[in-house]
C-alpha cells in the first residue's frame, strides 16, 4: 500500500540519540519572535537531560527536561519589538547559539496557490511591479520569511523543513508575494520587525488543512489511505494539517492571515462551517482562542463554463463565514483583476491583496482606528417607487462615486437578473432599470467573474452580494 513519507532529512529530529541539543529548522539563524510574549523553545535531547535556555536579554536561563522520547519544552518572555539583533543559547552540557533573531510580530500565511505564488510569480502568472518590489527588497532586513517545505503526512509530524530568510534581493523572489505586501504595510505603519511562517499548497481545499477527528465527520471525506492516495497531491485532505501545520503550531503567532476557496467552489454550503473548523482547529492548537484571522474574497475568474456562477455562491460562503468565526474578517479583491484575466486564477495585483489584510490587522488587532478594514457591505434593500433602495454597513462616510456605477443586476418576478443602473442618493443605492417596474431583487458583481467600480471613500470594494435566495 502506497504511503506519503516525510523527507528523510527531517527524520533526523525523530533519532534517539543526541549529541547538542537539536532544534527544529523553523528555529533558526534569523528567525523573528513574538513581542511581549511567552514564546515556545523546543527539541530533543538525550532522555531525562537538563537543557538551559538563555535569552540574550535575560540574566536567567529557563530550564527544561527532555522526556522519555527525548521532547524538551521551554517558555520565556520577549521584551517589546526592536530592531537590535539578538541570541538564545541553548545547552545541555553542549551548546547551540541562536543568532541575528528579532522581536517583533509574527503571523502566520496559508492557503492555496494565491497565498503561495511568489514575488517571482508563476510560469505566464506574474505579479505587478515584481521587479521593482524584488530590487528594493533589501531596503526591509527586519522583514524576515519562513516558507515550510510541502510535505504530505498520514500522521501528525513533529517537525518540518523550512529555515528563516532575511528580506533582500536574493531571498524575496521566493517569498509569498501576497505576505510580503503584508508585512511591507505592517511593517511600515509599526515600525517593527515582521516575521511571516508560510504554509500554502497550491490547489489545496480547506479538508487538506483540518484534523482527522474533524474529518470523520464529513460525510463525503473518506480517509483511507488508498482513497487518499487516489486524489491528486493538492486534493488531498488531512495531509497538509499534519505536515505543514501539525509541527509548527508551537511557534508563537500573534495570527492567520488566508487565502483560499477556488478548490472548494462548487462546495459553498458546507465551506462556512468546514472553515470556521479549521480555525477552531488552529486556534486549538496554538492554545490561543482569540487569535486573528483575516482572509481573502477569492478573485473573479471564469470557473468552467461560466454559466452557472458557482463561484459567486462561495463568496457568500466566504463571507457568510464572517459571522461565525470569531475575531475574524474578509477583504474583497472584486475591483483587482483586469479584463484580461479572465481565465487567469492567479491575478497579478497582489500588492492591494496583502495591503488590504495589513489595513484589516492594524484596524482590527493592533487599533489603528482610523484605518478602515471593510468596505462597504450589503445590510438591506427596500422597493420604492419602481427602483430597489439598498443599504450598506460601512459606508457612513460614504462611496467613491455617485454616478456611472457599474456592477448591479435587477431581477423582476420572473428571477432574471438584467444589467441595471444605479445612483447614490443619501448614502445609499438606488437601483433601476427601464422597463422592470416592480423589482425584487437586485445584485452586485454576483457572477463568476464581473467586476464593479463601486467603493467606499477609502477605495475599498462594495463585497459582492444578492438580495435574493434564487439557486441554480
Amino acid at each position: 500500500m502506497k504511503r506519503i513519507y516525510l523527507l528523510p532529512a527531517l527524520l533526523i529530529f525523530g533519532v534517539a540519540l543526541y549529541g547538542k541539543p537539536v532544534l527544529p529548522e523553523i528555529l533558526s539563524d534569523g528567525m523573528v519572535l513574538q513581542q511581549n510574549s511567552k514564546v515556545n523553545i523546543w527539541g530533543k535531547a538525550e532522555r531525562g537531560k537538563t537543557v538551559e535556555v538563555k535569552p540574550c536579554w535575560s540574566e536567567t536561563a529557563v530550564r527544561a527536561t527532555a522526556d522519555d522520547k527525548g521532547n524538551w519544552l521551554a517558555v520565556i518572555e520577549t521584551p517589546e519589538a526592536s530592531f537590535t539583533p539578538r541570541t538564545i543559547t541553548v545547552s545541555d552540557g553542549e551548546e547551540v547559539t541562536l543568532k541575528d533573531i528579532l522581536i517583533g510580530e509574527v503571523w502566520l500565511a496559508s492557503g492555496q496557490s494565491n497565498m503561495e505564488m511568489p514575488l517571482q510569480g508563476f510560469r505566464n502568472n506574474p505579479i505587478m511591479s515584481a521587479n521593482e518590489t524584488i530590487a528594493f527588497s533589501g531596503q526591509y532586513p527586519a522583514i524576515r520569511f519562513v516558507t515550510i517545505s510541502k510535505t504530505q503526512s498520514f500522521e501528525p509530524q513533529e517537525s518540518v523543513e523550512g529555515r528563516w530568510q532575511v528580506c533582500n534581493p536574493a531571498n524575496s523572489p521566493g517569498f509569498s508575494a501576497t505576505a510580503f505586501f503584508f508585512a511591507e504595510t505592517l511593517h511600515k505603519a509599526m515600525n517593527v520587525p515582521v516575521g511571516i511562517v508560510v504554509s500554502a499548497w497550491g490547489g489545496s481545499k480547506v479538508e487538506a488543512w483540518t484534523d482527522r477527528e474533524t474529518l470523520k465527520s464529513y460525510p463525503d471525506v473518506d480517509l483511507s489511505e488508498d482513497a487518499v492516495n487516489k486524489l491528486s497531491p493538492a486534493g488531498r485532505p488531512l495531509l497538509m494539517y499534519n505536515a505543514m501545520i501539525h509541527p509548527i503550531a508551537k511557534y508563537v503567532v500573534k495570527g492567520f492571515i488566508w487565502y483560499q476557496g477556488e478548490s472548494n467552489v462548487g462546495a459553498h454550503q458546507v465551506y462556512p462551517e468546514r472553515l470556521l473548523n479549521m480555525v477552531t482547529l488552529w486556534r486549538r492548537q496554538w492554545n490561543n482562542p482569540e487569535l486573528p484571522f483575516y482572509y481573502v474574497e477569492i478573485a473573479p475568474y471564469e470557473y468552467g463554463n461560466g454559466d452557472d456562477d458557482r463561484a459567486a455562491y462561495l463568496r457568500e460562503a466566504q463571507f457568510k463565514a464572517q459571522k461565525l468565526i470569531p475575531h475574524s474578517g474578509m477583504i474583497s479583491t472584486n475591483d483587482l483583476v483586469e479584463p484580461y484575466e479572465l481565465r487567469n486564477i492567479h491575478p497579478r495585483n497582489k500588492t492591494d491583496v496583502g495591503k488590504r489584510l495589513a489595513f484589516m490587522a492594524l484596524n482590527k488587532t493592533y487599533g489603528y482606528g482610523r484605518v478602515t478594514a471593510h468596505g462597504p457591505e450589503y445590510s438591506s434593500m427596500e422597493i420604492r417607487d419602481g427602483k430597489a433602495i439598498v443599504s450598506f454597513d460601512h459606508a457612513q462616510e460614504g462611496f467613491s462615486r455617485t454616478d456611472g456605477i457599474e456592477g448591479f443586476e435587477i431581477a423582476a418576478e420572473d428571477g432574471k437578473f438584467l444589467p441595471a443602473q444605479a445612483v447614490v442618493r443619501d448614502g445609499k443605492a438606488e437601483v433601476f432599470r427601464e422597463g422592470v417596474d416592480q423589482p425584487v431583487a437586485v445584485r452586485y458583481c454576483f457572477r463568476n467573474f464581473q467586476t464593479g467600480n463601486l467603493a467606499g471613500t477609502r477605495e475599498l470594494p462594495v463585497v459582492p452580494f444578492r438580495t435574493d435566495s434564487f439557486e441554480k
